[in-house]
């Protein structure tokens, strides 16, 4: 189970974040990187991770026109992560083209293809800011649906979405395809700004295939034990 747990590394600094790497490598399955700690110390972080023995998530969210973005991909596959994400919403050429972009320089350079996963609906939004500030007058499970099937067939690896659209999404898309679910926290956990939650435990139990969590762990006491006890939570729901 520790290698479906990622931990998000939304922290100020690269001190920070390798004091965290440092202590979770080997107990958790990667870590990802976000806008904050990318934006703050540069792509090179991406690299000291690695150095530490860590897999790298890249989460910048890609989103702008085709060409743009498979070119973003090709820098991404270079740097041998793990995985990568761009927003489903950017429509079916810009997410084929991320893809495609990828498989071909990861070919070029004789490396692993990074899972290429497709952006749903923030798990921050709810669904009276979906349709009152979005504009988008449907429900939240039906448009995360449509956008995970768009990236089916656009050839990603999977989506990211909040625990509560597993289900749906695993009716519509099949076992094979990945869900990465964000939006987990534990009962002795604060929600935070989160609000489609789930558990681990449940998230392990409607299907999830990595589970994103960072505060609950980043910013706790003790890192390990935090990333141990929500390892065992989700032992738990696979062993039931």
């Amino acid at each position: 189970m520790k290698e479906k747990l990622i931990v998000a590394l939304d922290v100020a600094g690269q001190k920070e974040a390798l004091g965290l790497v440092e202590q979770l490598t080997g107990r958790v399955g990667a870590f990802k990187i976000g806008m904050q700690l990318f934006n703050s110390e540069g792509p090179g972080i991406v690299k000291e991770i690695q150095g530490l023995g860590g897999k790298v998530f890249v989460d910048l969210k890609f989103h702008d026109i085709p060409n743009t973005v498979a070119q973003a991909a090709k820098v991404i596959t270079g740097m041998k992560v793990f995985m990568f994400n761009v927003h489903a919403s950017g429509g079916f050429e810009m997410m084929h083209g991320a893809t495609g972009a990828a498989k071909e320089a990861a070919e070029r350079l004789e490396i692993k293809k990074p899972l290429v996963i497709g952006v749903t609906v923030l798990t921050s939004i709810s669904q009276d800011v979906f349709e009152r500030e979005v504009g988008i007058d449907r429900s939240i499970e039906d448009q995360v649906t449509a956008w995970a099937k768009l990236a089916q067939k656009a050839g990603l690896d999977g989506v990211v979405a909040s625990p509560r659209e597993i289900l749906p999404l695993r009716k519509a898309c099949g076992s094979d395809f990945l869900i990465v679910t964000p939006g987990v926290r534990p009962l002795w956990a604060a929600a935070n700004d989160q609000k489609r939650v789930m558990t681990p435990k449940e998230a392990v139990q409607q299907g999830a295939d990595y589970l994103v969590v960072g505060r609950p762990i980043t910013a706790h006491k003790n890192p390990r034990e935090a990333a141990a006890k929500i390892i065992e939570e989700m032992e738990e729901a696979a062993n039931a």
